[in-house]
């Protein structure tokens, strides 16, 4: 088959000719359902290879294709049917609903599927590096993930609290995996790489492994400053001991992980991955442990984004949902 690569909004997406003739309304045989997930080094990526096996049982005879992506970008992904599901990050899907910066238009093929797990914004520096605040990021070389990552974006919204931009860095490096970002340290040509994803990451401990590595902290300022920018963000704990030498318990930036889908999309077909999803927490949990307490209800929290009939119908059936 031919691959060829679509860009748009600032994304790439591969699609392979034959399979975009596929639709749920056709013969089950040939459903190809798109899944976007994440950066390599993040999560996503292992929890979608999951999903795939998960629905493609769901589903009899459809086939799910994993593709890369990033919280903004599987956003714009599922808005403009480039994709009929992806992850998202709680704060960025909200500012799409509402047509907010960095979205230019509200999204309106975008809805929920199901609440996930917390995210943790990581800002993660060499031990060595002088840095024991944001402001002390001023001069540094910084490693972030590239345009249309979550991450990438709160990488602004961190500095501009605290009174500062890429235009303050030494450098910046715009990074197409948390990996690379991580190499960056290893090797020296960076002092700092933020991150967004769960914790422990594998990026920040493979960068343990190396070189000595601290995260730096919000403070309550920090907080409230980066609140006013967006309502979304709140105070988690990275509790002592996630990471090698961390000797005492580091509030960060916190959000949400969800899980959407095109609005647009068949009930039965949601309703189905819906139910498997909230059927088979063990599975995910095996690749995320934050998921392992996870239940419907908390699954069907309202975060702003209007969730789907099929959702919202497995949901009332289990009582999740009034």
């Amino acid at each position: 088959m031919i691959q060829r690569i679509k860009r748009r909004g600032g994304f790439a997406v591969a699609v392979t000719a034959g399979l975009l003739a596929a639709s749920f309304g056709g013969d089950a045989s040939a459903q190809t359902y798109k899944l976007m997930t994440g950066p390599q080094g993040g999560v996503w990526v292992p929890l979608g290879g999951t999903l795939k096996a998960m629905f493609e049982k769901a589903i009899p005879g459809s086939t799910v294709q994993t593709l890369p992506g990033a919280g903004i970008a599987n956003v714009k992904g599922v808005q403009e049917g480039k994709a009929d599901f992806g992850f998202g990050n709680s704060i960025s899907t909200v500012d799409a609903v509402n047509g907010k910066p960095p979205f230019t238009e509200k999204a309106t093929n975008v809805c929920q599927i199901a609440n996930l797990y917390p995210q943790y914004f990581q800002v993660v520096v060499l031990a060595d590096s002088g840095i024991n605040k944001i402001e002390d990021l001023k001069g540094k070389a910084i490693a972030v993930q590239t345009r249309g990552n979550t991450a990438e974006a709160i990488s602004q919204h961190i500095l501009q609290a605290h009174g500062l931009s890429y235009d303050a860095m030494g450098k910046v490096n715009f990074m197409a995996s948390y990996n690379d970002a991580a190499s960056l340290l290893k090797d020296g040509h960076a002092q700092v790489f933020t991150l967004g994803t769960t914790i422990p990451a594998a990026s920040v401990m493979d960068l343990a492994s190396a070189r000595d590595m601290k995260l730096i902290p919000i403070t309550d300022e920090g907080l409230a400053a980066m609140k006013k920018i967006n309502a979304g963000y709140n105070k988690v704990i990275v509790p002592a001991g996630t990471y090698p030498k961390q000797d005492k318990d580091l509030p960060v930036i916190g959000y949400s992980t969800h899980f959407i889908t095109q609005c647009k999309l068949p009930e039965d077909k949601i309703y189905a991955v819906t139910k498997a999803m909230a059927t088979q927490i063990a599975d995910l949990a095996a690749v995320n442990k934050a998921m392992a307490k996870m239940t419907a209800k908390e699954m069907a929290e309202d975060i702003g984004v209007p969730l789907h009939p099929g959702a919202a119908k497995y949901y009332r059936e289990v009582g999740a949902l009034k």
